[in-house]
């Protein structure tokens, strides 16, 4: 026999077949490169993607060393300290394009300072004739973003940290992986509206890093909660009227309530 339309039971159940749960595929997204401008014939000699599923680090991380087929400025090599030495073993940026462009197709992109990355993107991929990062992803810019909720002041990705409470001590020199993970950071308490609120910020950078440097992290740090973030708990009243309703939701279901089971397992 089904439950009546009106009962707790019944109502639960068409809220789980009527609601969808939506799933947010964000790429947060690094380069370094030979130099500044790639209608000089610069190229891309290291990118780095870290994804965010619904706000959450899944660690599914691509990273890419590239050779880029010409001379590394020195000005460059100075900023992140990689040199034409250093590549000679790894990949040209044709080799790993579909991998790639497999692996961003249809997220949302994290850049800071999008332009840069993406014009680089952009002219690696029209020399294979591939399609555009706008044709696969669309593009947010968290420069953009911290300009507009921060008028007036530095917003560098060091700045961001500084601002935000992000640890960025291992950021001697810059390096796609490493400044991608702190990238993720740095969007997630942005858009959170809680400078220092860390619920649900699993991080990998800082002293989650692996300090071997081989892209690989150690589990997420737990964040300790804020001193001043208040907790309301509920009064007898309250708790009272609340086993009620879970006892009314326990008999409509027959006794199969799943808080009821995972508690008496």
């Amino acid at each position: 026999m089904n439950a009546p339309t009106n009962s707790p039971i019944a109502v639960w159940k068409l809220c789980w077949r009527t609601i969808e749960p939506v799933m947010t595929r964000q790429v947060i997204l690094d380069t370094e490169t030979t130099g500044l401008d790639p209608s000089q014939g610069h190229r891309i000699i290291e990118i780095a993607c870290v994804e965010m599923i619904n706000r959450r680090l899944t660690r599914n991380n691509f990273y890419k060393r590239i050779h880029p087929e010409r001379a590394i400025d020195e000005g460059a090599t100075q900023v992140h300290g990689i040199t034409l030495e250093d590549l000679e073993h790894e990949p040209k940026f044709a080799e790993i394009a579909d991998e790639f462009l497999a692996y961003a197709r249809g997220a949302e992109l994290i850049i800071h300072n999008a332009p840069f990355d993406v014009g680089f993107l952009n002219a690696e991929l029209a020399r294979l004739k591939k399609p555009h990062i706008a044709e696969i992803c669309t593009v947010t810019d968290t420069l953009a973003m911290a300009r507009d909720l921060h008028p007036g002041k530095k917003n560098s990705l060091d700045a961001l940290c500084d601002r935000y409470q992000i640890d960025n001590s291992a950021r001697t020199l810059h390096g796609a992986l490493l400044d991608a993970e702190l990238l993720s950071e740095v969007y997630i308490a942005m858009t959170r509206g809680q400078d220092s609120l860390a619920i649900g910020l699993e991080s990998t950078a800082g002293a989650g890093r692996d300090p071997s440097g081989n892209g690989e992290s150690n589990p997420a740090i737990a964040f300790e909660r804020p001193a001043n973030l208040k907790v309301l708990r509920a009064d007898a009243e309250e708790i009272r009227l609340h086993a009620l309703q879970i006892a009314r939701i326990n008999n409509a279901s027959g006794g199969k309530a799943v808080w009821t089971i995972l508690e008496d397992a």
